[in-house]
């Protein structure tokens, strides 16, 4: 008798049905099967065993192989997102340098920074999903200073909108001293202190690291990751604690300048109107990007908990949540912002279309 057909008898006895999980889960706690299965000779058990074995062996091999296409297919499909985005940012710096009403504004400057941070962080991350991918290891202190870049400039782009949101406060509630609170110097002394509150979280992150990792840590070789630098669950509560205080922070800021924008909106009239309600949609504009880079944040409590359930699960979350606020906000939302304005539309328009398209723009 073929081992298949001695599965059927055996498994099926009179009105029972015995699925291979559950029989290889009595093997497993040595304990019996029901009655109806002892009918079987011995031999035909450690045949049956064989038999539910190999077949467990071979579902766990098809799973590791769609498991393994699935993990290429996603890593080819991020790279070709990655290029798509660096290629549309590149399109916006360029944009930017080439026109002197541009690099010589503090809106479109802060603007440029946000473009910049961003590409840089689709090249960072990019990078890390690639090193992990063909389990490319190196050492730890190497990991430590591609994490530090990570680190500071995930908080530098939602830093810079809320002081692109500030500028938005001065240019409509206080126009009188906009020139003087704005210029090209003081622009860059803005842009020195962006990225001063933006390091604040990062050497926290570091001291805590330091202070508990040994010596020989830094000489090993690992897989690098951010979430490297957190040994301890209680440095991962002081990382949370210091990001949700900085968000906090931020909210206040654009909820406190929406509001103020919003009064001055209504008491205006005729064009001024106008100008000061588009003010106003920049200043939402700026909190929806926020909220994109918030939700970034609360990514890893979403996956932790969604690790306790399920391990595919938890890879699929993290995919689609790397794609949906990692990488999508950092082109979209500066794409979406350069559309809008409409002088530097149309200069992105002549460069998209090398120089086909003719506008004067001042």
């Amino acid at each position: 008798m073929s081992r298949v057909s001695l599965a059927g008898l055996c498994l099926y006895s009179g009105r029972y049905i015995y699925t291979y999980k559950g029989f290889m889960h009595s093997l497993a706690q040595n304990t019996p099967v029901h009655s109806s299965f002892n009918v079987c000779h011995n031999a035909h058990k450690q045949q049956l065993a064989y038999l539910l074995r190999k077949v467990m062996a071979n579902n766990s091999l098809v799973g590791g192989e769609v498991l393994r296409l699935q993990n290429k297919v996603r890593v080819i499909l991020v790279q070709v997102l990655v290029m798509m985005f660096l290629c549309i940012n590149f399109l916006l710096i360029v944009t930017f340098f080439r026109k002197e009403c541009f690099y010589t504004t503090t809106r479109y400057i802060l603007f440029a920074v946000t473009l910049l941070s961003d590409s840089l962080m689709l090249v960072m991350s990019d990078m890390l999903l690639i090193f992990t991918h063909f389990k490319l290891a190196m050492q730890v202190w190497i990991c430590v200073i591609i994490s530090v870049v990570v680190l500071l400039y995930n908080i530098v782009t939602p830093v810079t909108l809320t002081a692109m949101t500030l500028e938005r406060y001065v240019a409509i509630c206080m126009p009188l001293r906009h020139s003087q609170l704005c210029s090209t110097r003081s622009t860059m002394h803005c842009i020195l202190i962006i990225h001063g509150l933006s390091s604040v979280p990062c050497i926290v992150i570091l001291s805590t690291f330091f202070a508990s990792a040994s010596l020989n840590l830094y000489k090993q070789h690992k897989l690098c990751t951010v979430e490297m630098l957190i040994l301890y669950r209680w440095q991962g509560h002081v990382r949370s604690a210091v990001h949700e205080f900085y968000f906090l922070i931020m909210v206040i800021i654009i909820l406190f300048s929406y509001v103020k924008i919003m009064k001055v909106a209504k008491a205006a009239s005729g064009e001024d109107k106008k100008s000061l309600w588009k003010g106003l949609r920049t200043v939402i504009l700026h909190g929806f990007q926020l909220l994109l880079c918030l939700i970034q944040m609360w990514c890893p409590f979403i996956e932790a908990a969604v690790f306790q359930i399920d391990l595919i699960l938890f890879i699929n979350v993290r995919f689609y949540n790397y794609v949906l606020f990692n990488l999508t906000p950092r082109c979209l939302s500066p794409l979406i912002y350069g559309l809008r304005d409409e002088k530097f539309f149309h200069a992105m328009k002549r460069y998209a279309f090398f120089g086909l398209y003719k506008r004067n723009i001042r």
